[in-house]
C-alpha cells in the first residue's frame, strides 16, 4: 500500500504512452515479462554459482576473486535487464503495484539485495586466495542468496493478486 503523497506519481507512471501501450498490447506485456524472466535468470544463475563458491559449496579449484571478475559483466548486465524490463512492467501495472503490499515488500527486498551485493561483491575481489574462505563469507552469501529470491518470489506473487 502506498503513501497518499506517492499517489500522483503511480498515478503519472500508469498513464503515460508507454504504459497504455504495453497494458493495451495483446503480446508486448508478455514479451517483456519474458525478457524480464530471462534478465533475472542471468542475474540470479550468476550470483547463485558466486554465492556457492563463497560458501565453499563449489568450484573450490578456481579463486573467489578471479570467479567474481569473470561474472561481473553477467551480473551487471543481468541486473541492468531485469530492471530495465521490470521498470516497464511497473509502468503498464503502476496503480496495481500501489496497492500491492507484495510490491512494497519487493521493492525493499530489492533494495536490501543490491546493497548486500555492493557490501559482498567489492569483498570477494579483494579474497586471497587461499584454502580457508573468511568466516564473513558462508552467512554473507546466504543472506544475499534469500534477499535475491525473495524478490524473485514476492514479483511472482504479484501476478496473483
Amino acid at each position: 500500500m502506498g503513501s497518499n503523497v506517492l499517489r500522483p506519481f503511480f498515478e503519472w507512471c500508469d498513464s503515460t504512452a508507454l504504459s497504455v501501450a504495453i497494458r493495451d498490447s495483446t503480446w508486448m506485456f508478455a514479451v517483456v515479462e519474458v525478457l524480464h524472466l530471462l534478465g533475472l535468470a542471468l542475474l540470479l544463475g550468476s550470483l547463485v554459482v558466486l554465492h556457492l563458491r563463497l560458501m565453499g559449496l563449489g568450484m573450490r579449484r578456481q579463486p573467489v576473486s578471479q570467479l567474481a571478475r569473470e561474472l561481473a559483466p553477467w551480473i551487471r548486465g543481468g541486473l541492468a535487464f531485469a530492471a530495465i524490463t521490470g521498470a516497464l512492467l511497473f509502468l503498464s501495472e503502476a496503480l496495481k503495484c500501489y496497492a500491492s503490499t507484495l510490491f512494497a515488500v519487493k521493492m525493499m527486498l530489492l533494495t536490501l539485495a543490491i546493497l548486500s551485493h555492493l557490501l559482498i561483491f567489492p569483498q570477494a575481489l579483494r579474497l586471497q586466495d587461499s584454502a580457508r574462505l573468511p568466516l564473513w563469507t558462508k552467512p554473507a552469501a546466504c543472506l544475499s542468496l534469500v534477499l535475491w529470491f525473495g524478490v524473485g518470489l514476492a514479483g511472482r506473487a504479484i501476478g496473483f493478486q
